[in-house]
């Protein structure tokens, strides 16, 4: 949960991405080691493939360098909000009644959904929004439950970083236009 800072590049994408793929993955996986049955993850996504091909190229990268190769010994249910909200509860519901092994949430709104839905199935998350504030995790250090995730800071270290400077560097006294 303490993973924090504004995403760049494929690299930092890709240690994102397999965080929360492996994540989870391995961690019902290492839980219910017995069944011999392959795992299905549940991705939930708020918004549509389309705009998200290239974290869900980088997820599927990282679980492949975890070992878990799509069709092979993971089988994934993706499940796309394309920016319609509303549905997000549904989907998550869809993906409980299917039992699968874990959720990965992308979005605030989707872990909300996810959360809401089970209390049992393993959820990781990402999300942008400090997740103890809303709700999803008890505390940073120990979420509890069944969620985990990944908290950007991106925003709000923007902010610091610009009031850091606006100390640093004095405004410039402004003259009167004559």
């Amino acid at each position: 949960m303490h993973r924090a800072g504004a995403l760049r590049g494929d690299v930092q994408r890709r240690e994102f991405i397999g965080f929360v793929g492996c994540a989870a993955v391995a961690w019902p996986v290492a839980a219910r080691a017995q069944q011999a049955a392959m795992p299905v993850v549940g991705y939930l996504g708020a918004s549509s493939r389309e705009t998200t091909e290239r974290l869900v190229a980088a997820f599927l990268l990282s679980l492949k360098e975890a070992g878990f190769i799509e069709g092979q010994n993971v089988a994934i249910e993706y499940r796309w909000a394309a920016d319609q909200y509303d549905r997000l509860p549904a989907m998550a519901a869809d993906l409980v009644r299917r039992q699968v092994t874990a959720i990965v949430a992308v979005s605030q709104l989707a872990a909300v959904a996810a959360k809401s839905a089970t209390a049992t199935i393993p959820i990781a998350f990402t999300t942008a929004v400090d997740p103890v504030a809303t709700g999803l995790v008890a505390s940073l250090n120990r979420p509890g439950g069944n969620m985990t995730g990944v908290m950007f800071l991106g925003g709000q270290l923007a902010a610091k970083g610009l009031g850091l400077l606006r100390e640093l560097v004095p405004m410039p006294k402004l003259q009167p236009c004559s």
